[in-house]
């Protein structure tokens, strides 16, 4: 099964409120995600849009391509490095909770990366950035628990 994806994150301030949104494509279906959370990054919205988006699929082995404006997504993928942070644990890599979740998940399909230019008239890159930054404006913000706890440790280390 042919999947397309396209995905973006926003984060007001950085850190700060952040969305993801995702518009994901198979044949003559569509489905739009986002949500919302009080204290993230950009970079986490960029990631956990994909994360998200991937999880939503029904069927295993799928065909996926994933169109996003994130360099830091795209080329942690496409140029391997997120397997040899694995292989080093992580050590000194932010997000790593959400690269986890994210080899966890990439592993059950074949997944293709695009990087488009954002704000730059696709209008299915458009349409995700609108979801993005709707959430992270939203009232009914999540919270982003992993990324709170660890900037608050690192806060009390400078206590």
């Amino acid at each position: 099964m042919q999947i397309t994806i396209y995905t973006d994150g926003s984060a007001r301030g950085n850190p700060g409120p952040g969305g993801y949104g995702a518009v994901m494509f198979s044949g003559v279906y569509r489905k739009e995600l986002s949500a919302g959370y009080r204290l993230t990054t950009n970079n986490r919205m960029e990631l956990l849009a994909v994360i998200v988006a991937l999880e939503k699929l029904k069927f295993l082995n799928s065909d996926v391509k994933i169109f996003t404006d994130s360099k830091y997504v795209c080329e942690s993928v496409e140029k391997k490095w997120v397997y040899s942070w694995a292989l080093k644990g992580f050590q000194g890599k932010k997000n790593s909770d959400l690269w986890i979740r994210f080899l966890k998940v990439s592993k059950e399909h074949k997944v293709k990366f695009s990087w488009v230019k954002g704000h730059a008239g696709n209008k299915e890159n458009e349409r995700c950035d609108e979801l993005a930054t709707k959430a992270a404006d939203g009232n009914k913000l999540l919270i982003d628990s992993f990324y709170e706890k660890e900037n608050r440790l690192k806060s009390n280390k400078l206590l």
